[in-house]
């Protein structure tokens, strides 16, 4: 390879490097051109670009776009899955430990996930989760549980002051109603105010009925005496 062609393949992978946050890396030796090929076409369909390269100019963009992380899996013949921003790392997983198991050559080394390093026993784990369809869907689930229970008291406590508010709306229009008759009390107690006299002025007359009943009765008496006589 010449030396222009070198520095072409470290500026594409340091490309790579810098803009991809997953990756897996695995040892490809006995694998045949034909598997290899393979490999790549089921890698490329869940988003994952399957890279033969040299660990020396892996090494040096490695350096370069400074992903440390990835320089203590360079031991070996070196094979790197990038995974473009859609990619499914579960599948990816799922398809190189597919193939590890079948060809029994394939060895898995770790990789990258999210930016953060992992190991041959991480990218085995995760090829056992579910589909990231499944996994999303399982998330919003996760979520939402809680969510509603938030909610839940939220709305609880609104219930409550919706009650009280119309509980004091209606003590409010009950006073309001009670407001509206308090003017006509005075009527009804008028008539017992006018009472009072009108039983002071018939105190009087009965004194007159007596009266004049006792001078009905003396007279009666000086008419008959006289008849006695």
């Amino acid at each position: 390879m010449h030396r222009s062609e070198k520095e072409r393949v470290v500026a594409e992978l340091v490309e790579r490097l810098r803009s991809t946050e997953t990756l897996i890396v695995a040892d490809y030796r006995g694998l045949s051109v034909t598997e290899i090929n393979d490999l790549r076409g089921q890698l490329l369909e869940h988003g994952a670009r399957f890279t033969v390269v040299k660990n020396t100019l892996t090494r040096r963009a490695a350096e370069e776009a400074g992903a440390e992380a990835l320089l203590a899996l360079l031991d070996g013949p070196t094979a790197i899955a990038f995974l473009e921003s859609d990619g499914d790392p579960v599948a990816v997983a799922k398809a190189l430990n597919a193939a590890a198991r079948e060809t029994k050559v394939l060895e898995i080394r770790g990789g990258i996930l999210d930016g953060q390093q992992i190991g041959e026993a991480d990218v085995k784990n995760l090829a056992t989760l579910p589909p990231a369809d499944v996994l999303r869907a399982q998330l919003v689930s996760a979520v939402s549980g809680p969510l509603m229970t938030v909610v839940g008291l939220f709305t609880a406590p609104l219930r409550d002051l919706v009650s009280v508010l119309d509980a004091r709306i209606k003590q409010l229009e009950e006073q309001g109603g009670a407001e509206e008759i308090s003017p006509e009390a005075p009527d009804t107690e008028a008539p017992t105010e006018e009472s009072e006299p009108e039983a002071e002025e018939e105190a009087p007359s009965e004194e007159t009925d007596s009266a004049e009943t006792d001078q009905v009765s003396a007279e009666t008496k000086t008419t008959e005496e006289p008849q006695e006589a």
